[in-house]
């Protein structure tokens, strides 16, 4: 701002206003000079600030999507433990995972028809693939549990991916006690699933 004002009360209500530079009159050149050199100086500060928040912006992005990347092969690798990865509905299990990672979302919000509706063209078909693998995955922790009852994985899944009364009676199936095995519950296998791959 450029004033012949000299009161003190009337420069100091400017500086409240906004102001950030008073030049006075009579004009002088190196006060001049001096103050578009600071506002130059604040210019390039600014545009500097500019850049590194949005270089700390892009590195929030880069993270998300490195936790997101994450979690998906911790999936992938519980997957394999259960002896399922190779199964065709462990694709649909990982992309279910990977939508409701993506949308902030959790399985308990959806109907298991639901999602398979807005992933598949045949949701029909995508469930009873996806029903396929928890059954064998059912089998497979139900075995190492008759096998070894202390069995980390057997510990550590049998209760989080699926109903333990389920396991008990796929193991019963399994020693030929019952005759029927346990049964699969995909919110409950998909829910877990998500939680472990956040730990």
């Amino acid at each position: 701002m450029i004033s012949q004002v000299s009161s003190k009360n009337l420069i100091e209500q400017a500086y409240s206003s906004g102001i950030e530079f008073f030049i006075s009159k009579p004009i002088n050149i190196v006060e001049v000079v001096k103050v578009i050199e600071n506002v130059l100086e604040k210019i390039k500060m600014e545009e500097t600030l500019g850049r590194i928040k949005s270089m700390f912006s892009d590195l929030d992005i880069n993270k998300s999507e490195k936790l997101k990347s994450n979690e998906i092969e911790k999936i992938r690798f519980i997957l394999s433990k259960l002896g399922i990865l190779g199964e065709i509905g462990s694709k649909d299990i990982i992309n279910i995972c990977q939508y409701l990672l993506d949308n902030k979302e959790r399985m308990f919000n959806y109907k298991v028809s639901e999602i398979c509706e807005k992933l598949s063209d045949n949701p029909k078909a995508m469930e009873q693939r996806i029903r396929r693998a928890l059954n064998k995955g059912l089998t497979n922790i139900a075995s190492l549990g008759i096998e070894d009852y202390m069995n980390d994985d057997f510990i550590q899944y049998s209760n989080s991916l699926y109903n333990f009364e389920d396991v008990r009676l796929e193991m019963d199936y399994i020693r030929g006690k019952n005759s029927y095995g346990g049964k699969v519950n995909i919110k409950k296998f998909i829910e877990g699933i998500l939680l472990h791959s956040e730990c």
